[in-house]
């Protein structure tokens, strides 16, 4: 409930992440901009890269401009398969991601691969 009593459920607010206590070892954001934030006097760059990692987050993976849903599928697809069956570290998965895309004729095209980035701890 908000101030007014208002129910506000399925929102979570930036000011949210940052009274969380959110532990987490990865956090994937694999929606369109999700690394970019507001730059705010004094404080810097804001979004939720930050307040996840104010919540607790070691690591994260978001995207930096606009990506395409099929192109993020079969991008998703392989990342965690890189991880989960190749036991890869997520900015090694992440890597080869990029890589097998870049090398694919249907997924060459940056737009498809280049906007992800890995943010944190990254050992």
């Amino acid at each position: 409930m908000d101030k007014l009593g208002k129910d506000i459920r399925g929102y979570l607010r930036l000011g949210d992440l940052f009274n969380l206590d959110y532990p987490a070892d990865l956090i994937v954001l694999s929606a369109c901009e999700t690394g970019l934030g507001k730059e705010i006097q004094g404080e810097g760059l804001v979004g939720l890269t930050r307040g996840l990692m104010y919540a607790g987050a070691e690591r994260l993976v978001v995207s930096l401009w606009q990506v395409d849903d099929r192109g993020t599928a079969e991008f998703m697809q392989e990342f965690y398969k890189q991880m989960l069956h190749s036991g890869k570290p997520a900015n090694e998965a992440l890597r080869a991601t990029q890589l097998k895309m870049w090398f694919s004729e249907k997924w060459r095209n940056p737009n498809y691969w280049a906007a992800f980035t890995f943010l944190g701890e990254w050992r």
